[in-house]
């Protein structure tokens, strides 16, 4: 018999309604355990793996890419091969960038940069350095992990036709260019002239917005996703060292001894 009171409508209204919540629950118990929160759809730093991912790919695709048109810097002669999938929009993209340190910070300890009293050494800044002294050469190619990456890529390779890819590279890739990005730009095209103006310490806001508005590379950013897909990347950031396969913000210290192995 029903309390007093309590109508049988009553008591089914109750029932579907708990049935809601512990489903509701159970499904952002599920979330956090793959390492997501309910709505994202990048993993917490948690979740970030730590060890390489078995290789997918040959030396050979490898080296192809260096055929491809795309950002990069020496050739497939070099005895390291860079390749870095990224969006300029992804957070972990920033946090291996190593340019964001406020953005690393809030990763956790686990990525704090060493500059900052963490022991996280940012892969991007250490590939230029062996690019930089002619151990290496590097290639970076877009793949939209986050989704509001495609007017900074764009910037980028605007950049690159005139040697100032690393430039243009590292303010896009600070808190102010996340911020702009995420917030402000995303993918607006209209947009382009807030862009060009924030790049303008490292290039011309002119020749920027030009080059930006003209969408001379707007097929390349499709050719760069069709490029990652077939090396099977399926978020960001990515890294390759040769064929090794880096899936995540990996620190520079984990890719080391690849590079060292590959450099004998």
């Amino acid at each position: 018999m029903l309390p007093k009171g309590i109508t049988q409508g009553v008591l089914v209204v109750a029932l579907v309604l708990s049935a809601f919540f512990i489903g509701s629950l159970k499904t952002k118990v599920d979330f956090y355990e793959k390492g997501r929160a309910p709505g994202t759809t990048n993993p917490s730093p948690a979740a970030q793996p730590q060890a390489p991912a078995q290789s997918t790919v040959t030396l050979d695709q490898i080296k192809n890419v260096f055929k491809e048109n795309v950002i990069k810097f020496g050739d497939a002669n070099k005895k390291v091969l860079l390749v870095e999938i990224a969006d300029s929009s992804c957070p972990f993209c920033h946090v291996a960038a190593g340019k964001n340190g406020e953005l690393n910070k809030q990763m956790g300890d686990r990525f704090k940069l060493v500059q900052d009293g963490g022991t996280y050494v940012a892969p991007v800044p250490e590939m230029k350095k062996l690019v930089d002294s002619g151990k290496a050469a590097f290639a970076y190619i877009y793949f939209p992990g986050h989704g509001n990456g495609e007017m900074g890529t764009k910037a980028m390779y605007c950049a690159a036709e005139k040697g100032k890819f690393w430039e243009v590279h590292d303010l896009i890739m600070s808190n102010t260019g996340y911020d702009l990005l995420n917030n402000k730009v995303k993918n607006d095209k209209t947009k382009s002239g807030e862009l060009a103006d924030f790049l303008k310490q490292a290039f011309d806001a002119n020749e920027m917005k030009n080059c930006l508005d003209s969408g001379k590379y707007d097929a390349h950013l499709q050719n760069n996703i069709k490029l990652a897909t077939s090396l099977g990347v399926q978020g960001t950031p990515g890294f390759f060292v040769n064929a090794t396969n880096f899936s995540g913000a990996y620190s520079y210290k984990d890719m080391e001894s690849a590079v060292t192995a590959a450099l004998k």
